[in-house]
């Protein structure tokens, strides 16, 4: 027999208005505010053995990722195109995989480093280089633990956007040996069964088809898109059904997640 799969309990779902003002950056121009309806689901999933899953992943918006298990957060990519974050002062790590906007902000560092000083940031030397607060630079292959998660760094790359355009540094993370995100890249986890994967579903240097290629490459058992925000609701869907079909190839489930939804892992 296959591994056991989740099975969601609830009450899980709850639809509530919501006017989030996402911080300007300057190379981007000023604030603006985001309105609309959000669906939050908690996914409280648990083995078919009745073991209940530790770690909890919630999607933010764009690729932003917010990490939970033991009492303690891990934040991944909150970038410019995701709203105020609340809830930081349980914040042990922060990894940011690439020095692009849409994966990190000042403001967004200012907040989580004044509700817990002395969160260590880990991420390229381009971001330590930008960044007004000590980040530290990792490398592919390198291993860190903080708090109650360990990381081990994969990639090294940014997709190729144009040729025109410079390549610059990305990195894929492995949180608990269970949960991948491979940042702004296809990079694949060398000899990891990956239990969970975030993957890409929209950017300037994302072809779908590549997507479904690096999701069979993959084979998660739990898959969800993220980094979606330049996509239409229609362009959304349409790139879900796409990753779903290929997380099914191997016996894998896909979730829609939209932002304020988690999973567990």
């Amino acid at each position: 027999m296959g591994p056991s799969r989740p099975v969601l309990s609830g009450p899980f779902l709850q639809l509530f208005k919501y006017d989030t003002t996402i911080p300007g950056d300057p190379n981007r121009g000023p604030n603006t505010v985001h309105r609309g309806r959000v669906a939050l689901m908690n996914l409280a999933c648990r083995s078919d053995s009745g073991l209940t899953a530790g770690m909890r992943i919630t999607r933010h918006e764009h690729a932003a990722l917010r990490l939970e298990h033991d009492g303690q957060t891990l934040l991944i990519d909150p970038g410019a195109f995701t709203a105020p974050l609340d809830g930081l002062s349980d914040v042990v790590g922060v990894v940011i995989t690439h020095e692009h906007p849409d994966h990190w902000t000042a403001v967004h560092l200012d907040r989580i480093l004044q509700a817990a000083p002395g969160t260590p940031i880990f991420s390229t030397a381009a971001v330590a280089a930008a960044a007004d607060h000590l980040v530290t630079t990792v490398a592919p292959g390198q291993t860190y633990a903080v708090g109650a998660f360990s990381l081990r760094f994969f990639g090294g790359e940014h997709a190729v956007i144009h040729s025109s355009l410079p390549t610059i540094e990305n990195l894929g993370v492995l949180v608990n040996d269970t949960f991948y995100y491979p940042g702004d890249s296809y990079a694949l986890p060398d000899d990891v069964a990956v239990d969970t994967l975030a993957a890409p579903l929209g950017a300037p240097w994302l072809k779908i088809g590549e997507a479904m290629d690096f999701v069979l490459s993959v084979a998660p058992r739990r898959c969800f898109g993220t980094h979606d925000m330049t996509l239409s609701p229609i362009g959304r869907n349409m790139h879900r059904e796409r990753l779903r079909w290929a997380t099914e190839q191997h016996n894998g489930e896909f979730y829609d997640l939209d932002p304020g939804m988690s999973v567990d892992a």
